[in-house]
This record gives C-alpha cells, structure tokens and sequence, in this order.
C-alpha cells in the first residue's frame, strides 16, 4: 500500500481526465487526483490495484494499468460487467468518483531487474501487466532482455492495439502475438493458443522470471510449459487479480486456500500457489 495511507478506507476524490475506448465493452479511465497532487505520491507499484466507487451505484476492485513511472495519470482499464462497472461508462471526462488504495503485493521488480523477463498475457490480462511492461520500458537499462507474448481469442479483441503495434518498431522488445481464430483471413502474426509462441523463441529459465496475467485455462498451459523448459517455481509468477475483493481482507471473498489475495497477493510466485486448487 502506499506510504500516504493513514486509513485502508480512506476515499480519494478523482476526475476523469479522458476516456478511451477500447474493444467492445472495455474502456481505458485516465483519472487525476483533485488536489492537484501527482500520482507519485500515490506510492502504487505495478500490479497493484485499487477500489473504484460511484456514489449511489457500488464498489469495485479494479487494477491499475499504468505505471508509476508516469504520474500524470492514473489508468485502469474497465471491463462493463455489472452495476459498478455500467456506471463508470456512464461517466466521461470532467466526472468524479472517489478511489482507495493502492492495495495487495505487485509484481517483484527489485527482484526481476538484472534479468531476462518472459511476459505473457492472454485476453484482459494484459491489463494489469501493462503496469510491469511500461514501468520495465520506462526502466530499459534495469532490465535484461525483454519477451512479450500476448494471446487473444480473435484480432477484433486486441486491447491497446496501436500501442502494441508500436513494439515492432522498437529493437528493446521482442512482441509475439497470436488469436486463437482467424475466421477472415486477415491475421499475419501466429494463428493458436499462446503456447505456440514458445516455438517462436529462444529462453534461457535460469535467468528468465515469467510473469503471466490471464484466464485460469492459460495459466495452466502456460505454466505447464515454463516447467517443462526448466523455470524454477519461483521464476514463474502470475497475477490472481480476478480473485480480489474488498482490497483488505476483512470480506473473505478473496481467500484461496490459507491465502487472502487482496493482501497476500493478487501477485504470487507459483511456489506459493502451486498446491491451491483455486489458484490456477
């Protein structure tokens, strides 16, 4: 949690700077503080997320997208999926709404800088690792070589696509991509699961960290294959961010086995997970 917390409960009123849209029903939010203080202050680290409320419409967990390296904003990516979520669309720029947090344990970045890093996201899960993967671009010469593979299940559902795109241009990034169907033909990356882009790459595990964000079903591939090329269990680290309730602990709903993912996680290693079957 950040540094400014005093109380876990405490709102934050934001405004909506910008809305961008996104694929169909997902939405990226550009929220400012309004007491005009910078995001740094904020004290949020990557994979981090934070409580979004509407008055009058509900709460959600919600993770941050952006990186604190960049303190003008603060993004999320929104999903429309209920009564909290329907709101927020409902919002534009000039809006208000009130947060909490930063809460739960990010990505390990003390722990990956020096290395290789193998990112891989499928569907919405590049959400929340966008926060890692720009914060690691922000950091380039922290970082050794840097894989990105993003699995989608159709190229109508690419998130942050022009902003993907742009990888190709950069020679500090390898960018691998593929969706699971192509029913026009249009596609000229990887058509298949994300797992066919092992077959694309060359990985060294001894001094690679994997950092995975998707569907359960992904990770379980995913996984399956890092072990199979020889990723110690705790060079394999995913986020649960699906899991995350109340942001402290105190509802319950978060718990996987003798584990809170608001607190103990959303990011864990897959040796602290490995044996709970609600994890992956």
């Amino acid at each position: 949690m950040g540094e400014h917390a005093q109380n876990v409960y405490t709102l934050r009123p934001v405004t909506i700077a910008r809305t961008l849209p996104q694929i169909t029903d997902h939405r990226l939010f550009q929220l400012k503080l309004d007491n005009g203080c910078s995001w740094d202050e904020f004290g949020h680290q990557p994979g981090q997320f934070i409580e979004v409320s509407v008055f009058g419409r509900g709460e959600a967990p919600i993770s941050i997208s952006s990186p604190p390296t960049r303190c003008d904003n603060l993004e999320i990516c929104v999903r429309r999926a209920g009564k909290l979520t329907n709101a927020l669309f409902e919002l534009g720029k000039g809006s208000r709404l009130h947060i909490r947090g930063p809460y739960g344990r990010g990505f390990p970045v003390d722990k990956l800088k020096g290395h290789k890093l193998l990112l891989v996201a499928g569907g919405l899960g590049l959400a929340p690792l966008r926060s890692l993967l720009l914060y690691v671009l922000d950091r380039r010469k922290d970082f050794d070589d840097l894989i990105l593979m993003y699995g989608t299940n159709s190229p109508d559902n690419v998130l942050f696509k022009y902003e993907l795109l742009s990888f190709f241009d950069r020679d500090d990034i390898k960018y691998l991509y593929s969706v699971d169907r192509d029913d026009e033909g249009i596609w000229k990356q990887y058509v298949g699961v994300v797992t066919g882009l092992f077959d694309r790459t060359s990985l060294s595990p001894e001094d690679t960290y994997a950092v995975l964000c998707g569907p359960p079903v992904m990770y379980r591939f995913v996984v399956d294959r890092l072990l199979k090329l020889g990723f110690p269990k705790d060079h394999i680290y995913m986020s649960l961010e699906r899991m995350m309730k109340c942001g402290v602990g105190k509802c319950g709903h978060c718990a996987i086995g003798n584990k809170y993912c608001c607190t103990d996680g959303p990011v864990f290693s897959l040796s602290e997970v490995e044996h709970i079957k609600e994890a992956i």
